[in-house]
């Protein structure tokens, strides 16, 4: 499986603040971690299929991850919350 970080999620990611930028990034190497092994997904990763090829993954009730799930390929599109990544697919 092959992981790929858009410009978009590093541009959404200095958005955030500190600790937060940080915590993000925990997410989404935890998320690499967990689908590049076929390990189960617990609830708690917040992981839900939203439109298509795209996912998103929850950290806590503000900060989502969106990315693209297709054949072997995870690109990781956008961090933010509710309503950018809402607006995000609005657009696609």
């Amino acid at each position: 499986m092959r992981f790929e970080f858009k410009s978009s999620f590093d541009r959404s990611v200095k958005s955030f603040h500190g600790r937060e930028k940080e915590e993000i990034k925990q997410v989404a190497l935890q998320a690499i971690d967990i689908l590049s092994q076929d390990r189960v997904i617990h609830k708690g990763l917040g992981l839900k299929r939203l439109k298509g090829d795209f996912w998103e993954i929850r950290k806590g009730l503000k900060a989502r991850i969106l990315f693209r799930w297709k054949g072997d390929l995870v690109e990781f599109v956008l961090a933010g919350d509710h309503d950018d990544i809402r607006r995000y697919l609005k657009n696609i």
